[in-house]
């Protein structure tokens, strides 16, 4: 006699084994650089694009793809001198996020999304709401993960970075340093996170090996001074959510004190529908949370796209 139950999950099981098959790796040539990113779905399913953060790459999504591949054509690129992507020499590429967020941009087109929803997440977030302000016609829905777009979300981590931004001098540059290092890194991973068991080194020192390239940790510098950069553009991305009223889905590691969870509910004052959830976990919320969020982004964005 069939058992329904393990039919369901038999299918299941099949559905995600064919999404991990379908993912492919690619690379194309967007303003003389080659990008690299991941792609996977069906061509013709409502598309989602997921924008990576310090010190990441698409790898961070290896495992949300695989469980939203079957009903979604996902795409998750690496920004230049992160990931796959290109490396090119500092005096030869400004490592902004406008530059980021215009090759992303016409990544898209090459892809031929007219329209997507889109998951940001830390960098991803000053990327993303670029790309939404700039063409928000194209935003099907926005789901924000510890992406910060309030000044509430900047906490004490920032003090000394802020202090780079002030001066701009070497000194407060090397003060930074350190936060390309492993030991920095694997703290991002497992701060705040209960039982750091649950968190996979696979992140990390794979974030780790890519930043260790001669001149990245450089490179990295470059972008932190940046990130000054956003901060003015809080109040358009904010007006972006009043005006717009995108769907909006906030997922948020509540022990993140890289950018905090007081930064999460000013989402719901400017979109006021906007659904916000707070994880017990840290800043890769991904790495110990991932079933629960590919589970709430399923159920979020069923209606809504398509």
């Amino acid at each position: 006699m069939t058992n329904p139950a393990r039919s369901q999950k038999l299918a299941e099981s099949a559905l995600a084994a064919s999404a991990r098959a379908s993912i492919r790796y690619r690379t194309l040539r967007i303003d003389g650089q080659d990008i690299f990113f991941r792609d996977a779905g069906p061509e013709g399913a409502p598309a989602l694009l997921l924008l990576h953060g310090f010190p990441s790459s698409s790898h961070q999504y290896r495992n949300l793809i695989a469980d939203l591949a079957d009903r979604y054509r996902v795409i998750a690129p690496d920004y230049p001198g992160f990931g796959h992507s290109a490396m090119p020499d500092r005096s030869a590429f400004a490592y902004t996020f406008d530059n980021f967020a215009s090759i992303v941009g016409k990544l898209t087109e090459a892809l031929g999304l007219g329209q997507y929803a889109l998951y940001v997440f830390d960098y991803g977030a000053p990327v993303g709401f670029r790309l939404a302000t700039k063409n928000p016609e194209r935003i099907s829905a926005l789901i924000v993960q510890n992406g910060n777009a309030y000044d509430e979300g900047i906490g004490d981590f920032w003090e000394p970075i802020k202090a780079y931004w002030a001066t701009h001098a070497q000194p407060e540059r090397e003060a930074i340093r350190w936060l390309t290092s492993i030991k920095a890194t694997t703290w991002q991973y497992t701060n705040g996170v209960d039982d750091t068991a649950k968190v996979s080194p696979d992140g990390y020192t794979s974030d780790q090996a890519f930043m260790d390239r001669p001149g990245n940790a450089d490179i990295q510098l470059d972008i932190f001074y940046d990130y000054r950069t956003n901060l003015p553009l809080y109040p358009q991305w904010q007006a972006y959510l009043r005006e717009r009223r995108p769907p909006t889905l906030v997922l948020w590691g509540r022990n993140d004190e890289i950018f905090v969870a007081a930064g999460a509910a000013p989402y719901q004052r400017d979109n006021p529908e906007a659904e916000v959830h707070l994880l017990d976990t840290g800043h890769f919320a991904l790495e110990t949370h991932g079933a629960e969020i590919a589970t709430l982004i399923r159920d979020f964005l069923a209606g809504k796209v398509g």
